[in-house]
């Protein structure tokens, strides 16, 4: 595939986002951000949403915006891992996107309805432990793909990460289907933004200990990545950092463009006007181990964040859920979610929004009931763009 040059590029993104959405209604659901607010906020159930305290939320909190994340010494966490848009908002938007998202991936592994009640019904017993005791609650199980991602994320060098993302453990990338050629004046703008003192500090701080070690950029191109962010200005670098030894090391930077987000802000909630410190803000509230490693800046004129990817970051996929691990799943990682948002409030906070949740402790598997309807009503919408989404997307195939 020959890249299209900078001013086909738009095009080219918009065919490649409506393709990768077409592929299954999970993708489309997890590409749809904006659809799902509007599709939300029309809903009869919106006027039954508890109103949570604004703290910090994903904003897009689907299944396969969690995985594993590096801390930077070895070890690895399963956290929130795409903050694109993050909002100081109300936290029952993000139980609903989670909820939407394993409900439509068990009707993609053709379970029951009867699974789906009991994934929402344990995604609240797990989301309401992490509120109870965000330092030492009960999680659950662990699911079968969140222990298999986690064994492949321990242990994982840059051959892993080089290997994954650009083909090849060469400190080169391949110009093709996944990167496009830069035009000069991006170059040139990359090369200026890694000389940047700042910028070399933050990828010193990912596991490399002596800060006078010198920084280059060895190698950039656009990428063509991501679903709902597909299209926007998104840039992969190597970089080289000099040992005292005179050895390089080598690590892959990712710079994203910062937009406005879809997810609706709480009323009088302060979030910093500059896209990308919104970006930043959000993950180093909600995923540690990904907001210290991340900063704010700008590139041609755009906010942009910067962030150096670790080896032992990984997306959690999902082809096929069996009934029991997807039971198991949704308790799990509405558990990781819950603690995210519990980080950020007092006991007296966590005490009153699990009033306000009508989450029951007696023992009863009843989900309450505004995340249920919740999602009935944004399965049949999302159902029915999807279908929708499709038969245009042949169309324009068609013609």
């Amino acid at each position: 595939m020959k890249p299209p040059s900078p001013a086909d590029r738009s095009a080219v993104l918009e065919s490649a986002r409506a393709l990768k959405m077409a592929r299954s209604a999970h993708a489309f659901v997890r590409g749809n951000t904006v659809k799902f607010y509007d599709w939300l906020a029309a809903s009869p159930s919106a006027k039954r949403l508890p109103s949570g305290p604004a703290i910090w939320i994903c904003g897009d909190c689907h299944l396969g915006n969690l995985g594993p994340l590096g801390d930077g010494r070895g070890g690895i966490e399963i956290q929130i891992r795409d903050l694109d848009q993050t909002v100081i908002g109300n936290p029952a938007h993000d139980l609903i996107r989670l909820a939407l998202s394993l409900a439509t991936a068990a009707r993609g592994s053709d379970l029951p309805g009867v699974t789906t009640a009991h994934m929402i019904e344990q995604m609240v017993e797990g989301y309401t432990d992490a509120l109870d005791d965000p330092a030492a609650g009960d999680p659950g199980p662990e699911p079968d793909a969140v222990r298999l991602v986690r064994r492949r994320a321990l242990g994982r060098r840059w051959e892993h990460l080089a290997r994954e993302r650009i083909d090849d453990t060469e400190p080169v990338i391949p110009i093709g289907k996944k990167f496009w050629a830069l035009a000069e004046p991006e170059r040139a703008a990359l090369e200026a933004l890694f000389a940047d003192e700042e910028i070399k500090r933050l990828i010193l701080s990912l596991g490399h200990k002596d800060e006078d070690r010198a920084v280059r950029l060895v190698d950039a191109a656009w990428w063509v990545k991501g679903c709902s962010s597909l299209g926007l200005m998104r840039y992969a670098a190597v970089v080289a950092i000099r040992g005292a030894k005179g050895r390089d090391e080598f690590g892959l930077v990712d710079v994203k463009e910062a937009t406005l987000p879809a997810a609706p802000a709480a009323k009088g909630a302060t979030v910093p006007k500059d896209q990308a410190q919104r970006v930043v803000a959000g993950a180093r509230a909600l995923s540690p181990h990904l907001g210290k490693r991340m900063i704010a800046t700008r590139l041609l004129g755009r906010p942009v964040f910067i962030r150096e990817l670790a080896p032992q970051d990984l997306k959690l996929e999902v082809e096929q859920f069996t009934q029991g691990q997807a039971v198991k799943a949704a308790r799990y990682l509405a558990y990781v979610v819950g603690k995210a948002h519990a980080r950020q409030m007092e006991p007296a906070v966590r005490a009153d929004w699990l009033r306000a949740m009508g989450a029951r402790r007696t023992g009863s598997l009843d989900a309450p009931s505004w995340l249920w309807e919740s999602v009935v009503d944004l399965s049949g919408s999302h159902e029915a763009g999807y279908l929708e989404h499709c038969r245009r997307y042949a169309l324009e195939k068609a013609a």
